[in-house]
């Protein structure tokens, strides 16, 4: 796997200050996606035990509210295991901070059925995850009242309580920056 940046101080992709890593490659190709760059595999830095290490280092401050996983698609079959990776020692050393991740594919009619088909990876990867922005960016849903998402097709999900009800639960809040 390949890793397009890694953000040490990011506000825009999840409550609080988080470190975010924007994984290479995705095969969504949303018209208008704000990082087209990544959608090459090969594209940025190869993700190696040293990339693990600075994000831990990163994490590892009081203020730092938690992890985010954007791209690209931190999802796409071909950057699971290194996630799943990258978050099981996360979770090790971190257990109270918070894990969002940020992905093309929907909970219910992508991601369930590839669980329900056997995919053990990505089961023990959502397993990890706390808040998931579910659905690929549609420009012509694009509001920039929404807050930790693009386009108002998209959804912020509850991942364990969706994992137990097998169905999206949303996380509750109010999610729009209107006042």
């Amino acid at each position: 796997m390949n890793y397009a940046d890694i953000k040490k101080y990011d506000i825009a992709n999840g409550v609080g200050v988080r470190v975010s890593l924007f994984v290479s490659g995705c095969r969504h190709h949303c018209k208008g996606c704000f990082n087209s760059e990544a959608w090459d595999f090969s594209y940025g830095k190869p993700f190696t035990d040293e990339t693990i290490d600075e994000i831990m280092s990163a994490v590892n401050k009081d203020y730092i509210r938690g992890l985010s996983l954007l791209g690209g698609e931190p999802l796409d079959p071909d950057n699971r295991s290194e996630v799943l990776r990258l978050l099981q020692i996360f979770r090790a050393r971190f257990p109270e901070k918070t894990v969002w991740c940020y992905s093309g594919y929907f909970f219910d009619t992508e991601l369930l059925p590839q669980i329900d088909a056997g995919d053990a990876t990505l089961l023990q990867l959502l397993e990890l995850v706390d808040v998931l922005v579910d659905g690929r960016f549609v420009e012509a849903q694009k509001d920039l009242d929404l807050r930790f998402r693009g386009s108002s097709n998209q959804r912020i999900l509850d991942v364990p309580r969706s994992l137990q009800q097998r169905r999206p639960v949303l996380l509750p809040g109010n999610w729009s920056i209107e006042h």
